[in-house]
């Protein structure tokens, strides 16, 4: 059965995108077949990945609202086991015609249904708000990860997301739990890192990862060139950061706490 993992914080800027992309890559290279599902309408893990969204009949918004059948929306990348459920702007208007429709919240679980025994991980990248989409997100997800960026105020607003993952639980998923807390933009340079790294480890305690994902230069390049960072450059910190992340997760993280 797949680890339908979602990749959340209403915080934009904190790495999820990334995150969603090189974890998905990473996992692929350790050949487990592995679907980036893109639940953003700015559709940043379709072009993070090559895919150039312009040129995509079909898209997420064709499986939530016109119900085509998820095996038809799915699209190739460079990696042999990674695919692309992929997103482009029409997402914005699917939260609108979602908003009046009953079960809304349940689309994309039921969407995502029939892949149940085709990957051994689907990745959920959702938009930086708790919009409805993110609660589809998380009501299809058995885990949540939550990216936490190395910077002042990275823990204000998590309260919030958390209180949302509870709600989620107790009335929509109860088998949903928390993956895990990977720290994001960690220069070990920078006290304020190592400040970060101790509250978060104070706060959320065992759940957080060991890996850390550094402030890259290469991370950062490889977007432009629609490829993940281990086809970028897989020597690089950033490569071997998400490398290193994947195989905790393949390891059976000794997180996913309720």
């Amino acid at each position: 059965m797949s680890h339908i993992i979602c990749i959340a914080n209403q915080k934009g800027g904190v790495g999820k995108t990334t995150t969603a992309v090189n974890l998905g890559a990473a996992l692929a290279v350790a050949e487990r077949k592995t679907l980036l599902v893109d639940c953003d309408p700015q559709g940043n893990a379709t072009t993070g990945v090559g895919i150039d969204k312009a040129d995509l009949p079909k898209n997420l918004y064709h499986g939530l609202i016109e119900r085509h059948a998820v095996e038809e929306l799915v699209v190739d990348t460079d990696l042999t086991h990674l695919k692309v459920l992929p997103a482009s702007i029409d997402l914005i208007g699917a939260e609108v015609e979602l908003i009046s429709q009953p079960n809304r919240e349940t689309f994309l679980r039921d969407l995502l249904r029939p892949l149940g025994e085709e990957y051994a991980y689907i990745l959920l990248d959702c938009p930086p708000s708790l919009n409805l989409l993110t609660v589809n997100a998380l009501t299809a997800a058995h885990a949540l990860l939550i990216p936490l960026q190395c910077e002042f105020y990275a823990l204000e607003g998590l309260s919030q997301l958390l209180q949302t993952f509870k709600r989620i639980k107790r009335n929509l998923n109860p088998r949903l739990v928390i993956e895990g807390v990977v720290l994001t933009m960690f220069d070990g340079r920078n006290n304020l890192s190592h400040q970060v790294a101790e509250e978060a480890r104070k706060h959320f305690g065992r759940i957080v990862f060991e890996t850390r994902i550094p402030r890259n230069v290469r991370l950062g390049e490889a977007p432009s060139f629609g490829k993940p960072i281990v086809l970028y450059d897989i020597t690089s910190r950033g490569a071997q950061s998400y490398l290193a992340l994947a195989k905790e997760i393949m390891n059976g993280w000794r997180g996913r706490h309720a």
